[in-house]
């Protein structure tokens, strides 16, 4: 199995309705994608300081299935329409579990 887990830190622009639509899209993918197996997505709690500000875990198959998600149209419309407008910054891991 690989787990993907992305961290985003929004802008100081971002709106809370620009982040609300980034969780509200992500969520919609695991029914359009089907090699994804698991996929939690959220917000920070805020319990400690220097944290990003969302996250989201995503498991697959193989190497084959994330690509196929990193590739998806549907994931890279989200991408571009409401990720890229209010990311500062983006950190991303894959690994075997």
């Amino acid at each position: 199995m690989i787990r993907h887990t992305a961290l985003f830190k929004w802008t100081t622009e971002a709106t809370d309705e620009q982040k609300a639509a980034v969780a509200a899209e992500l969520a919609s993918l695991p029914p359009i994608v089907p090699s994804i197996r698991g996929f939690v997505l959220g917000a920070d709690v805020g319990v400690a300081t220097g944290n990003f500000d969302f996250a989201v875990t995503a498991d697959f198959d193989d190497e084959a299935g994330f690509f196929a998600y990193r590739d998806d149209p549907a994931h890279r419309d989200i991408i571009s329409r409401t990720i890229t407008p209010i990311m500062a910054q983006r950190v991303a891991v894959q690994f075997r579990f």
